[in-house]
């Protein structure tokens, strides 16, 4: 399976502690050897990092993990391949333009019996993952649901989709996360896992690699910052395990929507 990691913010927050840890299950301490991707979201604009190489060896990886881009949006995916061949093309994230906002999504699992339920028109595949054609059919239901312009309450959007997710559940394991650059949507089939840290900060310990950081020397005490990723990056802190159907949606490093399915 491929790993998930993601970050909402209420100020511009780089990521390098997180994707430190993640890009070592690249190869290192995990299986996701086929890929890796990253998006930073800057105002209404995006920046996008991909390699089809291990994170683990990928030079571009270590760009990242020692240049601190500043963001309030991330999205971040190792793969570990099942659908579709190794390739950029294949690499999540994925993005796509709907409403005058660019739309970043990654899923985690494999999905089965899926060609005749994603059929999408308006929304096209580009490379041959069940990832992306899931992506391409709900970005199709809710232009097909609410029109070509967005609702003014966007809350409506993210419960749509949702059901969506529930329906994509059936074919097997969906765990995913999606941002319009506002809004953080983490969706749980399996495994998903989220932490908001804020005032007082205190250190955090990497499990995958000897990293430690003290958050309080770099954060006001005003930060807010929530990440979600596949499983607990840290060994020292109190994350927040999902269930199965449970979503939820972020903006600013806090909750907007909590769903539970249970």
């Amino acid at each position: 399976m491929c790993e998930l990691l993601a970050m909402s913010a209420n100020v511009p927050t780089d990521i390098v502690f997180s994707f430190t840890g993640l890009a070592e299950r690249g190869g290192v301490t995990g299986p996701h050897v086929d890929g890796w991707g990253i998006t930073f979201y800057e105002g209404k604009g995006s920046r996008t990092f991909k390699d089809a190489c291990p994170s683990s060896q990928s030079h571009i990886a270590q760009l990242i993990k020692s240049y601190p881009i500043k963001s309030e949006i991330v999205v971040s995916h190792i793969r570990q391949a099942n659908r579709g061949c190794v390739s950029l093309e294949n690499t999540h994230p994925f993005t796509r333009e709907l409403w005058g906002r660019y739309w970043t999504y990654a899923h985690n699992g494999q999905l089965s019996e899926y060609e005749k339920k994603f059929i999408s028109s308006r929304f096209q595949a580009v490379g041959d993952t069940d990832s992306e054609m899931a992506f391409c059919w709900i970005l199709e239901q809710v232009v097909q649901q609410f029109g070509d312009t967005a609702p003014e309450n966007m809350n409506v959007v993210f419960e749509y989709i949702a059901k969506l997710a529930d329906e994509i559940r059936t074919l097997g394991i969906f765990n995913m996360i999606l941002s319009d650059g506002i809004d953080l949507m983490a969706y749980c089939t399996n495994n998903l896992c989220h932490i908001t840290r804020r005032a007082p900060f205190g250190k955090a310990t990497l499990i995958d690699t000897d990293v430690v950081i003290d958050f309080q020397k770099e954060t006001t005490p005003n930060d807010v910052v929530t990440v979600i990723a596949t499983r607990p990056l840290t060994n020292n802190e109190q994350w927040q395990v999902l269930s199965a159907g449970d979503w939820r949606l972020f903006r600013l490093g806090d909750i907007r929507i909590e769903h539970s399915a249970v």
